[in-house]
């Protein structure tokens, strides 16, 4: 998919009659291959919703991020990489017609929020799970998306971070603690219990009952 410059590398998965599709925002130090992400994506996907799960970085990148590790906090160059995806998913014949939706995780949340920002009405609904929304600074208030924090409730410093986000977004968003999760949310049932209600956050604000009320 062209972004700008580059060209990145994903993998789009559209079920048969396909409510929308959720175009994944990794966080740092992660990937299209993201065994997390992929769940999420899988649980998505039962729930009849098609999925992008994209690199922001290119291969080369990510190379040179392993060493550095500062390509992975560039939020204005990953939310632009985003940006171009969504406008390749919006002029692909296959996607084109699809509600769209952003699933962020850590810093990839805050991309995903300013991407949707500058978005405007295009993005129906945002997602973000134990990530870094304040990362997104002034673009928070701008974003139109309803937008769902998950955080772990042993995550602390994130908790706070998502607490204070959540103040400057619209008043659609809302904040969900999962008991006993850390901030990969690798406790038994914790991941489940994030991917079950992203899912029912798309549903709720991009399925075909919704489009009805509009």
């Amino acid at each position: 998919m062209p972004a700008g410059k580059v060209v990145l590398e994903g993998d789009l998965t559209v079920p048969e009659n396909a409510e929308g599709l959720v175009l994944f925002a990794h966080g740092s130090g992660s990937s299209r291959h993201s065994p997390r992400n992929r769940y999420v994506a899988k649980v998505l996907n039962e729930y009849g919703f098609a999925t992008l799960l994209a690199d922001l970085l290119t291969a080369e990148e990510e190379v040179v991020d392993q060493k550095t590790r500062h390509l992975r906090f560039n939020i204005p160059l990953l939310a632009e990489r985003l940006e171009g995806i969504t406008q390749w998913v919006k002029n692909n014949a296959g996607t084109a017609r699809l509600a769209l939706g952003y699933f962020g995780a850590s810093t990839g949340a805050a991309a995903a929020l300013m991407a949707a920002a500058r978005q405007g009405d295009i993005v129906k609904a945002v997602v973000s799970r134990g990530g870094r929304p304040d990362l997104a600074g002034d673009f928070l208030p701008v974003v139109k998306a309803p937008t769902l924090l998950i955080v772990g409730g042993h995550d602390p410093e994130v908790l706070a971070l998502n607490r204070q986000a959540l103040g400057k977004l619209n008043p659609q968003s809302t904040l969900h603690i999962i008991p006993g999760a850390t901030h990969l949310f690798e406790e038994a049932g914790t991941l489940e219990s994030a991917a079950q209600t992203a899912a029912e956050w798309f549903k709720e604000h991009m399925g075909r009952h919704h489009a009805k009320k509009i």
